[in-house]
């Protein structure tokens, strides 16, 4: 049995992730979600994807796993914080902040299924 390379099997895994945030995000649309930001950055953590319907903003955290414990069970307390945090800073941005309510969301991404939602998972 041949081992791959470390980053070889980085590169698998970040293409297995990016493909099942791009699977979250068509199921969002499809829920009538908009995208208002796709793997949002800050000093203090990352938001895969922060979607908008009405004045619902949903931050969510998808995870491509085995199963559907396996990934809600892969989101940590710290991710969970690091995720709150980068989401303060994003509202802090918007113009009608004040109208808007958040919620933390996992979307659990399984090979051959439809994404499965899980709204206000933490």
């Amino acid at each position: 049995m041949t081992r791959e390379p470390p980053d070889r099997k980085r590169l698998k895994a970040l293409r297995r992730g990016s493909l099942a945030e791009y699977r979250a995000a068509l199921s969002l649309l499809m829920k009538g979600y908009r995208i208002v930001a796709f793997r949002y950055r800050t000093k203090l953590g990352e938001i895969d994807i922060i979607a908008r319907k009405g004045n619902l903003i949903a931050c969510v955290e998808v995870k491509a796993r085995r199963s559907l414990n396996d990934s809600v069970f892969a989101v940590s307390e710290l991710a969970q914080r690091r995720i709150r945090a980068a989401s303060d800073l994003w509202l802090a941005k918007q113009p009608d902040f004040t109208r808007l309510s958040v919620r933390y969301d996992i979307i659990s991404v399984v090979a051959w299924r439809w994404p499965i939602h899980l709204p206000d998972a933490f």
